[in-house]
């Protein structure tokens, strides 16, 4: 009888640490996956700067790069989508293919212009310019967290960008989503 009981003991105190270590796991999940998200800004714009996406590499064809992002929308209704890029050159910004967005069921797909040039950024350096590229709108119907894809051979992991040491005339930044005119 004694030794049920230690038998007991444990298989219970096994049982004990395999539930608690899993919504330990749980839980670190939940953590970074909220540290992950973007948030809507209070005037309705929401910024995806490429660094702080989830990142894919296609070293064979690297126009397959994809860059992800989890973003929770509050205030539902149409969005213009800007490609903000640093570039050297205002008149073509060199990118190779069309740029693919994804969200929702809507794909938009463009090979990016100079549709606005911004004087004076602070988020580039000289010898660059910031120039946003209208690449479509998207209509959100309700609030929540969506997913947002990008996918375009400028598409570089800051790692990566880091060994790469030679100057290219094109960065890309970041996608951004304003709130349109009803």
């Amino acid at each position: 009888m004694d030794m049920k009981r230690k038998y007991f003991a444990i298989l219970f105190g096994q049982i004990l640490i395999l539930v608690c270590s899993c919504s330990s796991l749980e839980s670190k999940k939940e953590t970074r996956e909220s540290e992950n998200r973007i948030l809507q800004q209070k005037d309705g714009t929401v910024s995806l700067i490429l660094d702080k996406a989830d990142f894919y590499n296609d070293v064979v064809n690297p126009s397959n790069n994809t860059a992800d992002w989890n973003v929770v929308i509050t205030k539902p209704g149409h969005y213009k989508v800007w490609l903000s890029s640093a570039t050297k050159d205002t008149s073509d910004l060199n990118y190779s293919n069309s740029v693919r967005i994804s969200l929702l069921d809507n794909q938009l797909l463009t090979k990016p212009s100079c549709d606005k040039i911004v004087q004076n950024s602070s988020e580039v350096n000289y010898p660059y310019f910031r120039a946003d590229s209208y690449m479509g709108s998207v209509y959100i119907s309700e609030p929540g967290e969506y997913n947002v894809q990008l996918t375009s051979e400028k598409v570089i992991a800051k790692s990566a960008e880091a060994q790469n040491t030679s100057l290219e005339d094109t960065k890309l930044m970041s996608v951004i989503l304003t709130p349109g005119m009803r």
